[in-house]
């Protein structure tokens, strides 16, 4: 039985990406998704030291991203974070591992300088970290095929009442289609521990 007090949890290391393509495509069942992984290493959007996985008994996982958007408010854009993907081993799924992970994330990124985090997600999973209905906070999502309920944020010490407005993602995002649904279902049967267009069970 896995035990999540076993587990432990680190920045995303030089050798550590085939270990994490493996576990995105295994964990989410959707090769686009590793792809995305690895197109924002080779991005200006890869913040370094914002990849984290969990290891267990010496093999990676889980993976959580954070990654680099903008938030065009009405006086200036702002650098914000987008946690995409959180993936964990099927073996792994159900055991706390994945929320015990984006907690390790989301501590690191409390950190930070910047004022906002966002995802595509079930409510329900990610109100447990914090987050909340984007729409009702003052934010606009970057897509209408994002579900209003799927769009949430986290706001962060830094934030000021005034930064509010549009959310704009990464090309990367973009380029490899990964934003909302495509085939209109919601909620996603599965997890959200990425883009709601291709969800999985719940990490």
């Amino acid at each position: 039985m896995v035990d999540v007090k076993r587990a432990s949890f680190r920045v995303e290391g030089p050798g550590d990406a085939a270990a994490v393509r493996d576990v995105v495509t295994r964990s989410l069942e959707d090769p686009v998704v590793a792809d995305l992984v690895d197109a924002f290493r080779a991005s200006r959007d890869w913040l370094p030291g914002m990849s984290f996985v969990a290891e267990y008994d010496g093999e990676v996982a889980g993976q959580v991203l954070f990654t680099r958007s903008l938030l065009d408010s009405p006086e200036r854009l702002v650098d914000v974070l987008v946690l995409s993907p959180v993936s964990v081993l099927p073996d792994y799924q159900g055991c706390g591992i994945g929320s015990a992970l984006i907690r390790h994330g989301l501590a690191a990124v409390g950190q930070r300088t910047e004022p906002l985090v966002s995802l595509e997600g079930s409510p329900r999973y990610y109100a447990r970290f914090g987050f909340e209905p984007g729409g009702e906070q003052g934010f606009q999502r970057p897509s209408l095929r994002i579900p209003e309920p799927a769009f949430q944020v986290l706001k962060l010490p830094p934030h000021e009442p005034w930064m509010t407005g549009s959310l704009v993602y990464s090309h990367v995002f973009w380029d490899l289609d990964c934003v909302g649904l495509r085939d209109n279902v919601w909620p996603p049967a599965t997890s959200p521990s990425r883009p709601v267009r291709a969800s999985t069970t719940p990490p």
